[in-house]
């Protein structure tokens, strides 16, 4: 009797590689003439909120653009991460927080899950939470699959995991 080959599609950002990105930025910010005497700074917040504060809009925006350039250069996609709004702080500085995505959204979930389905090969793909599981009897047609995947555009960068083949 043989059993289904699977694999799980989730979307994951690495905490330690954010906190080294943090690390990195809170240092070239306090480094930087410009923004030396900002009182700017940049926390984690728990596993999925990263807090930014700063004098003003503009020196903000500074921020922000450092913390990006550590996060692209620590592997960590900004399509998982997603920008609040920015709110007057005390001692007339702002804030913003910025929220670490984890797991694929219903939104994409429901994209691959289609484009699976549309791609006729012979594979059963479900949502189970914030992942999509993928299952069929050949594996080839699984790696055609995150082949499709790979290429498509979904908004979340894509990891594979749980991969089972017999």
């Amino acid at each position: 009797m043989a059993s289904d080959n699977s694999f799980d599609v989730v979307s994951k950002v690495e905490i330690q590689e954010v906190k080294n990105a943090i690390d990195q930025a809170s240092k070239e910010v306090h480094a930087r003439f410009d923004l030396k005497d900002s009182k700017s700074s940049i926390e984690l917040q728990g596993q999925d909120t990263i807090q930014l504060a700063s004098q003003d809009e503009y020196k903000l925006k500074a921020v922000i653009e450092i913390l990006s350039q550590k996060l692209v250069k620590r592997g960590v996609s900004l399509k998982n991460i997603e920008y609040e709004k920015i709110e007057p702080a005390a001692n007339s500085s702002v804030r913003q927080k910025i929220k670490l995505k984890q797991g694929v959204n219903s939104d994409a979930a429901k994209k691959i899950v289609a484009m699976i389905k549309d791609s006729k090969l012979k594979a059963q793909a479900s949502i189970q939470g914030d992942t999509v599981r993928v299952v069929s009897k050949d594996r080839d047609i699984l790696q055609q699959i995150m082949g499709k995947l790979r290429a498509g555009d979904f908004g979340v960068e894509l990891q594979f995991t749980n991969y089972r083949s017999n």
